[in-house]
């Protein structure tokens, strides 16, 4: 018998990729994609209604508010959507008895760490976006129910605006790089995120309460590192040069070290984790064609 789920954010990179590979799992689930214009999440009313008429027995919640260093000015709006509306999210699913599963990030962590952070690592997070996101945890705690926190980093895709193609970009722009080799972490593409939250939800009977995992793709990188793969992969002429985190200064300060544990994540799920250099090199084509083609 299929079941239902609903997914929000349907438009961003995760959304899309989640709809890419739904058609494989069509004997199983019955998707119900939903972005701003379908469903409000910060609206309990259409919350309900939106969960009434798919029948929904999960949520995927997929939205958040990302603009990492937009939200040190918009505070605000970056509460309301990585806070708010989760807590509403979790308030209806308990009280509807379905599950949810929610992304969470790396940006709940201080990045001071010298081993991969644990899911049961305390946060301590350093920026407006990172203290909103874990907020949102807190709020998915606090409401109780049945829920699953998937922590992430590093995410691109094929879809909309992200690292690699804004180092395509700028490579043809510039003809030259200068990247932050001082933050490390892991870059993640999204359609292994996506696969990785099919399996827990095809898992979902052996999992109660409020359950918290990471997911990154495998091995480990700078962003410098990440260029340098990213334009190998291209063949553009493109000389990249490393910098400091002090040479580049945002607004937002980010975590210097974000490298996950996967260890409960491959053991609870059996999932098979590639390593980052694989997934880019296997989605590659399909980010330099729709990079070339504008196609969002």
């Amino acid at each position: 018998m299929q079941k239902n789920i609903l997914v929000t954010g349907a438009n961003g990179q995760l959304g899309k990729s989640l709809q890419a590979i739904a058609p494989m799992y069509a004997n199983d689930f019955r998707f119900h994609f939903t972005d701003v214009e379908e469903l409000d999440i910060t609206d309990c009313g259409a919350i309900a209604r939106t969960m009434e008429e798919t029948r929904a027995d999960f949520i995927v919640n997929a939205a958040a508010y990302t603009a990492v260093d937009k939200a040190e000015s918009d505070v605000e709006k970056a509460y309301l959507l990585n806070e708010t509306a989760v807590r509403l999210l979790a308030e209806a699913t308990k009280k509807n008895g379905a599950m949810l599963v929610h992304i969470s990030t790396d940006y709940v962590f201080d990045g001071t760490s010298e081993e991969p952070y644990r899911p049961d690592m305390q946060p301590n997070p350093i920026s407006v976006y990172g203290k909103s996101k874990w907020a949102g945890e807190r709020a998915i705690h606090e409401v109780g129910g049945r829920a699953v926190i998937i922590r992430t980093e590093w995410l691109y895709s094929r879809y909309g605006g992200n690292f690699v193609k804004t180092m395509l970009r700028l490579a043809e722009e510039r003809g030259v790089l200068r990247v932050v080799s001082d933050q490390v972490g892991a870059p993640t593409l999204a359609g292994d995120l996506a696969r990785l939250i099919l399996r827990v939800l095809e898992c979902e009977e052996r999992l109660d309460g409020v359950s918290t995992y990471h997911f990154s793709d495998g091995g480990r990188a700078t962003w410098y590192d990440f260029a340098c793969e990213i334009i190998r992969l291209s063949g553009l002429p493109c000389p990249v040069h490393p910098i400091s985190s002090q040479e580049y200064p945002t607004p937002a300060t980010r975590p210097n070290f974000s490298l996950f544990d996967l260890s409960k994540t491959i053991k609870d799920f059996n999932f098979d984790i590639p390593d980052w250099k694989t997934s880019l090199a296997q989605e590659f084509p399909h980010i330099y064609h729709n990079h070339k083609n504008g196609i969002r």
